[in-house]
This record gives C-alpha cells, structure tokens and sequence, in this order.
C-alpha cells in the first residue's frame, strides 16, 4: 500500500503540468490500444462481431456512467486521493485484459471506462484550480497528452502483438505506463483528505440539469465524442475492409490520432482570438467531416491526406469541447459539476455511435450508408457547437443561485 502523505507543499505550475500530462498520456491508449487489433481477433474466431461492438461500446459507456462519481468522490477523498484511485482502478483494468478471455476482456474494460471517466471528470476541475488564469490554453495542454496517449495505442498496438506473440499481451504492456504515472501522482502531489471546493456541490447539479447552456455543452461533448470513439473502435477495421492490411490500417489511425497534437493546442489559443468560439468549432468540425469522407469514400490515393484532415478536426474539436467546460464555468466547484454533467452525459450519448456502427457492419450495411450516419452526426454536433460556443459562462449570484451571465472578454 501507498503510504499516506501529510503536509505536503503544492507542487509547482511546472511539475503540476508534468503530472497532467502524464496521467493524461493514459486516457486513450486503453481506447485506441485495442481497435487495431479488432480484425486480428476476429480472424482468430476466439470473438464474434457482436461481442467486439460491446467491447468498442463498453468502456465509452463507463465514461459516462461513472463520470458522475467523480465530484461524489472528490467530497469525501479528495480530488487528489480520487485521482490516485482513478489510476490504481486503471491499472488493474489494463492488468485484466492481459489474460485474453471474453470475461476478463469484458471486466478489464468495464474497469478502464470507469477508471478514465472519473479521471477525465477530475483533471479539468483541478486545472481550472492549480491554473486558473490559463485554464483554457492548459485545457489544451491536457487535450494535446490524450492525443498522444491515443496515437501511441494505435501504433504501437499491432509491432507490441508481433514483438509479444500475443494481442493480449499487448494490451497488457499498457499497465506500466498507468502505474508510473500513479508512483508520480502520489509521490508528488499532496493528498488532503477531502476538498472544501466540492463541500456544497449537491446544489448545482440539479440546477445544471435546468441549464440551457449546460445541456448544449453537452450535447456537443456527446455528438463529437461518438466520431470519436467510433474513430478509435471501428476506423482500422473498415479500413481493412476496404483492403488495407491491419498494419497500414493501424498507422492510418494512429497516424490520425498522432496529429491531433497539433489541432488540440493550437484550437484554445485560437478560440481566444474570436468573440467566441462558434468559429473554431465549426471550422474544425467541417475539417472532420472532409476527413471521413476522404478516408471512406474516396481513392486510396488520399487515404493520407484524410488521415491529417480527420485528426486535425477532431483534435481541435475535442480540445475546444473540454475547454468549454472551462470557459464556462465561474470557478473550480461550478467546473467539476459542470465536467460531471457533460462528460457523463455525453459519453453515455456517445456510447451508443460504436455500437450502432459495430451493428451496422455486421448487418453488413455499404460504406455509403455508414459513411451518411457519420455525416448526421456530425451535422448534429455543428447545430449543438452554434449554441454552446456563445460567449456564456455560469456564475453563483449572490444568494448561491446559478445563473447564466454574458461574458466581456474570452479571459477567465
């Protein structure tokens, strides 16, 4: 056991920002680590078709399901000490998976999502605290480590079967990395017992769930989160369809995944050059919907260029999703609420995009028509990014009511 840390200074801007991106580097591979290997699986007969969109479904929908847990947590933990648990869930998810059966598969992942949607809830709140005069711009910090997490998965998943012998003991390798940032976590961040930030937080998730502007954050979160994870869980395997080998199918979607680096650091700062953010949502959210079609539709002379096209929008759209939590909320308590509300309800939404896909292809429906399910849904993300990018934020008046207010300038 960890032993219990007392009176330990706060950490540094700089170490706290090294902590974040290293837990970050650990929401995604658990994610993307397992879609290239999908037509592996599945030619080895061990899993069926439907038993791999339960896969690709489940650990979307413990995002969601467990993203509430988190303030629920933080009040009685500690944001710090719910984070470590966070991780020391994650690794023992990542650990199960490793034995290579069905329920362990299944228990593994239903653990990973639980872990990664408290996690996910945590970070943005304690960056809106540790930082919060840059909150956004480090939001997007945050959002540049899950990318990286995301494309390391993808790539290294099929050489770390070749080099192992072994998809599950690919899928394993990843508990080290979980584990390291646990060691970095506990040893260097203090662990109060519970965080007076999240004492009166009972009051404001009932009024968020009154919210207009709340629910459309949340919509948005969930409309763009389902390409994504349809991304992470189904991408390699239409393409093998299409005739790609599993390794070029895997480099095409880490190389995706890869350069959303770039998209998810630079959208805040971008965001901050506009009245508001409608612009850089839509302009990434387009990128996104000219990368699909690229990659399914057209030749496979732009399977490349799509690739890029595809990760830049959803980098950028991504990033600017989580920063809106940020950008909207007056402080840390409205912030950890508000990241609850929208990160469970959206990704309980966006669970349902992997699965309905994973449906689609084993009723073996043309590219065509996925490629036109895709289209809706990013159609719909579009109309929910109009609302949610209005330069808006939610404050406490002066009897602790929530309201929302106009806000004067993208400063925070």
């Amino acid at each position: 056991m960890l032993p219990i840390t007392r009176h330990r200074q706060s950490p540094s801007s700089l170490k706290f920002i090294l902590l974040m991106i290293l837990v970050g580097l650990n929401l995604r591979p658990a994610l993307s680590s397992l879609a290239p290997l999908l037509p592996r699986i599945e030619g080895e007969g061990e899993l069926s078709v439907l038993t791999l969109s339960l896969l690709t479904t489940l650990p979307v929908l413990c995002l969601g399901l467990f993203a509430p847990v988190s303030p629920w947590l933080a009040r009685r933990l500690g944001m710090e000490r719910s984070l470590a648990l966070g991780l020391i869930v994650l690794s023992t998810g990542l650990a199960l998976r490793g034995f290579g059966n069905a329920p362990m598969l299944y228990l593994g992942t239903l653990l990973i999502g639980a872990a990664i949607g408290v996690l996910g809830t945590l970070l943005p709140a304690l960056v809106k605290r540790e930082l919060a005069d840059s909150a956004d711009l480090m939001t997007g910090v945050y959002t540049m480590a899950l990318c990286l997490g995301g494309a390391l998965g993808a790539g290294l998943s099929i050489p770390l079967a070749n080099a192992l012998g072994s998809w599950s003991l690919s899928l394993m390798t990843w508990t080290s990395l979980a584990l390291t940032a646990l060691l970095a976590w506990w040893l260097i961040m203090p662990q109060p017992v519970a965080d007076p930030q999240f004492k009166t937080a009972h009051g404001h998730a009932r009024a968020l769930l009154r919210n207009p502007l709340a629910w459309q954050v949340m919509l948005l979160m969930g409309s763009q989160s389902s390409l994504a994870y349809i991304v992470f869980g189904w991408l390699p395997t239409l393409l093998v369809k299409q005739g790609y080998s599993d390794h070029e199918a895997g480099w095409l979607m880490s190389a995706s995944i890869f350069i959303q680096l770039f998209s998810a650091i630079a959208a805040p700062w971008l965001a901050r050059m506009s009245k508001d953010q409608r612009p850089a949502l839509i302009a990434t959210l387009a990128l996104v919907g000219i990368g699909l079609l690229m990659l399914l539709l057209g030749p496979t002379t732009l399977r490349w260029p799509g690739s890029i096209l595809l990760g830049l929008g959803q980098g950028g759209s991504f990033s600017l999703a989580l920063t809106l939590i940020v950008l909207r909320s007056g402080n840390a308590k409205i912030a950890g609420e508000l990241s609850a509300l929208v990160q469970g309800g959206g990704y309980t939404l966006a669970a349902m995009g992997p699965l309905i896909l994973g449906l689609m292809i084993d009723a073996q429906i043309s590219i065509q028509g996925i490629t036109w399910l895709l289209l809706t849904i990013l159609a719909f993300a579009v109309s929910m990014a109009l609302l949610a990018g209005r330069q808006l934020r939610l404050e406490m008046d002066a009897q602790g009511a929530l309201i929302t207010v106009k806000q004067q300038s993208n400063g925070q």
